[in-house]
């Protein structure tokens, strides 16, 4: 039985992957945000599951749910970094974390960043292990000039831009591990899938969380071996060119632990 913490679990395709994984017999760490939600999804899902509470917007609930876990868990098998924050409400203006980060930049990559480097030790004593990070096929180039986009701030080029940073720490991720029996892969689930998110941003659905949850199965239970890849639902694909740029994938991994150091001092 495998152990598997799922971000963003309460709702959508976090939701959705939740109940397939009990289902087929899994130990599942369902996380969100609200614990009454959390609690609807495991009594829902039946068979095995736990809960865990944390705002991933606040690096220190962030920093508290990693020790959680290794305090309570001695192994994880997969970890999906599910959970983030979409387009938003059409024209609506730039937000912060709690923190004073750029809001998508800080719950789509920031904190799936720092709580995988923080469950690392983890996936590697029970490797052969997983990351899976929910990316998306709307991805823009990283303006290390201005990364919280305090200028000519978009919501749609501040998601793509949260999305292109996952990615990024995919290909640097998966070279680090390449020899420690962790494989790390992101995916464009599907497009426009039917959740809370899209309809949020008065975008008509044109997928299935079914579809989505498909494509994501098959790199938690399928593709044995294969590691630092990015795929558009179950086709590999080509990411933006600035994920192949070492220099700038460098330049990320810099701002990034620069964030988490200044936030967690």
């Amino acid at each position: 039985m495998r152990t598997i913490l799922i971000t963003g679990a309460t709702d959508g395709l976090g939701r959705e992957l939740a109940h397939r994984l009990v289902a087929a017999g899994d130990l599942v760490i369902v996380h969100g945000r609200d614990p009454e939600r959390v609690r609807r999804v495991r009594e829902r899902a039946g068979g095995r599951s736990e809960g865990i509470v944390a705002d991933l917007a606040e690096l220190r609930q962030v920093e508290r749910m990693a020790s959680e876990v290794l305090d309570r868990f001695d192994r994880l098998d997969v970890l999906v970094n599910n959970a983030g924050v979409g387009g938003g409400k059409p024209f609506s203006g730039r937000a912060e974390s709690a923190d004073g980060i750029e809001l998508r930049f800080a719950v789509n990559y920031l904190a799936g960043y720092h709580l995988t480097r923080r469950l690392e030790p983890l996936l590697v004593s029970s490797a052969p292990a997983r990351v899976v990070n929910v990316a998306s096929v709307g991805q823009q180039a990283i303006d290390f000039d201005d990364p919280m986009l305090t200028k000519g701030y978009g919501r749609m080029r501040a998601y793509a831009q949260s999305k292109l940073a996952q990615i990024m720490f995919t290909f640097d991720l998966a070279e680090e591990l390449s020899d420690k029996g962790v494989t790390v892969n992101a995916l464009h689930p599907a497009t426009f899938m039917n959740t809370s998110m899209v309809r949020e941003a008065l975008v008509p659905p044109i997928s299935s969380v079914g579809q989505g949850a498909a494509a994501t199965l098959r790199l938690i239970d399928g593709l044995d071996g294969v590691t630092g890849r990015y795929f558009d639902q179950d086709r590999e694909s080509r990411a933006n060119a600035q994920a192949y740029d070492l220099e700038a994938r460098k330049r990320l991994r810099d701002l990034s632990d620069d964030l988490v150091r200044r936030t967690l001092a």
